[in-house]
């Protein structure tokens, strides 16, 4: 039955990284890991629910902030041990720092310049 799960080339820590990226503008929003049990709530759920590594658990995206990513696509790489994600962000906020996205240091000059705004405080997010 999920025989899908078994074709996804788990690292030896039982993890797959995951890019996630916004399904209209294709602009990634985050790197995170999934095992298989977050992989198999999100396409169960169609919402992205990843493995918090800094945690040790499950983390459904937008748990507590309410930015939830509602799932278009999932996908694998080629080599199938690289999960992606097309989501539509909810709130307009991936960033646990209040931003779009998470890449928002650019390299400039010899230092890392933040490049995206602050949209909303983060302690306004997470009370």
């Amino acid at each position: 039955m999920n025989a899908w799960l078994d074709q996804v080339n788990w690292g030896s820590d039982g993890l797959a990284p995951v890019i996630t990226q916004e399904f209209s503008t294709k602009q990634v929003l985050t790197l995170a890991w999934m095992n298989r049990e977050s992989l198999q709530l999100t396409a169960d759920t169609g919402h992205a629910v990843y493995w918090s590594r800094s945690r040790q658990k499950l983390w459904h995206k937008g748990e507590q902030s309410g930015h939830q990513q509602i799932i278009k696509s999932i996908r694998i790489d080629c080599d199938q041990d690289a999960i992606l994600l097309e989501v539509e962000q909810l709130g307009g906020i991936a960033c646990h720092t209040g931003r779009h996205h998470c890449f928002f240091l650019q390299l400039q000059n010899g230092e890392w310049q933040p490049t995206e705004p602050v949209l909303k405080n983060p302690d306004e997010i997470y009370q």
